[in-house]
């Protein structure tokens, strides 16, 4: 396979960092890298540039040559502490290598797995690129290194990928090769917890595993939390991301419920959070987004259904989350009823499509299936997202950003996403708008979902 390397003429300074872990293993010189990590979206290059700004030689491995050159090109999508970071991993070429050149993993000591476990549209888990991801760790590893399963997946997952094929090739693990799982804790766009403030959980295939891993994560990470296997690990992170998907199924429920008393939701959640015990703020949205919430729990459900466990309280949840997108939609088609206005033909506009504030991750957004929706019912359709100035639909629609929202003189207007540097000052008054993020309170007349 090709290649892309990066030029350099300075080495990152290197942050010491405190742990709660064995002291950091001096780099081993029978290893051209520190580290390598395998995948380099939201979750994988960020962890590059962790390890990378802690000292750490970095290869950085992505099969993709257009994602490659996006990130070679500065393009990045990334909070302003890891565009600086970039800029000076991509000087320093002997510290931090771009490669698609799967052969290169044997020349690194660790090796960290951090590629998508999506869901397809029935929910069932798509292990593709994670099956092939492990499948050429596998293949490449050599005595001596760590392999780091860091992909949110099913309990058992770490042991079926990576253990026993390695134990297949001959290797004894915990003495000639590492196991380990330790799932990222990486919340794209939010400044307010950096990589090293968040602790990192992880678990091994052995006690010498779990050591291992351990001092791995703590050349960056400022606390690592052992637990005694693989397998705890895994659940951890389901449940996680369970607990907030449940939490937001509530939160949206609560808001229809307020809606329906005539009370403000965002004011009872805010009442609400003054206790200090024994209650987190959820709130309410137009759906969840993202490469976690809508996913994750679907590998628990999917795991539990072949065993036949009941698990009915998280069902619930994601099968009200898969059906908030039509929940607005119904609500957008109820409100322009109400203003004596048919779905047919009316000028729709979607403020913000990614799936959250201040990121261009497009995956799963609710936006997508809910711009789908509305032209199914026969509204005309349009957007604006400065994040997004392109988006492909399911059903094979395309659209682009409309350079002047104020042009398309919309019938109603739904306030998905907002951005912090979202200018709406072109809103009118002439179109009804529709807050699908409840806390838009500066619009004036707006209506809830």
């Amino acid at each position: 396979m090709s290649t892309i390397d990066v030029r350099a003429d300075e080495l990152a300074p290197s942050q010491p960092r405190t742990h709660d872990t064995a002291p950091l293993t001096p780099p081993s010189p029978a290893f051209d890298f520190d580290v390598a990590i395998v995948g380099l979206g939201y979750v994988g290059l960020p962890t590059a540039l962790a390890y990378h700004a802690s000292g750490s030689r970095v290869l950085a491995l992505d099969v993709s040559p257009r994602r490659l050159r996006t990130i070679a090109a500065r393009g990045a999508d990334l909070i302003d502490t890891d565009r600086e970071r970039l800029d000076t991993a991509l000087r320093t070429p002997a510290a931090f290598r771009l490669t698609s050149d799967t052969a290169e993993l044997s020349r690194a000591a660790a090796i960290i797995v951090c590629v998508p476990t999506p869901v397809d549209h029935q929910q069932v888990p798509d292990l593709a690129p994670l099956r092939a991801a492990c499948a050429t760790v596998v293949a490449a590893a050599r005595p001596g290194q760590l392999v780091m399963l860091t992909s949110t997946t099913y309990v058992g997952c770490t042991h079926d990928l990576v253990e026993a094929p390695l134990r297949e090739r001959g290797f004894e693990i915990g003495r000639d090769v590492f196991v380990t799982f330790s799932a990222e804790r990486i919340d794209p766009g939010n400044i307010g917890f950096a990589q090293e403030v968040v602790p990192r959980v992880v678990g091994g295939a052995t006690p010498q595993c779990e050591e291992e891993g351990a001092r791995l994560l703590a050349r960056y990470a400022a606390r690592v939390h052992r637990v005694s296997s693989l397998a705890t690990a895994e659940m951890t992170k389901l449940l996680e991301n369970t607990f907030r998907a449940v939490n937001i199924a509530l939160a949206n429920e609560f808001a229809d419920i307020c809606g329906a008393l005539d009370v403000p939701v965002t004011e009872v959640i805010e009442a609400a959070s003054t206790k200090p015990y024994g209650f987190m703020a959820f709130y309410p949205g137009p759906g969840v987004g993202g490469h976690c919430i809508p996913c994750d729990p679907h590998y628990l459900l999917w795991q539990l259904k072949a065993l036949h466990v009941d698990a009915g309280v998280i069902t619930e949840a994601m099968t009200r989350i898969a059906a908030r997108p039509r929940r607005v939609v119904d609500r957008i088609r109820d409100v322009l009823g109400r203003a004596g206005k048919g779905t047919l033909g009316a000028r729709v506009l979607v403020v913000g499509v990614t799936y959250k504030p201040d990121v261009a991750d497009l995956r799963e957004s609710p936006a997508l299936e809910i711009i789908d929706h509305l032209i199914d019912v026969g509204a005309e359709v349009q957007y604006v997202d400065t994040h997004a100035p392109h988006i492909h639909l399911d059903s094979g629609r395309e659209r682009d950003s409309l350079p002047d929202p104020a042009a398309f003189h919309p019938d109603i207007v739904l306030v998905h996403t907002r951005h912090h540097d979202a200018d709406l000052a072109w809103l009118d008054g002439d179109a009804v708008v529709v807050d699908g993020t409840y806390r838009s309170s500066d619009i004036a007349g707006r209506v809830l979902l």
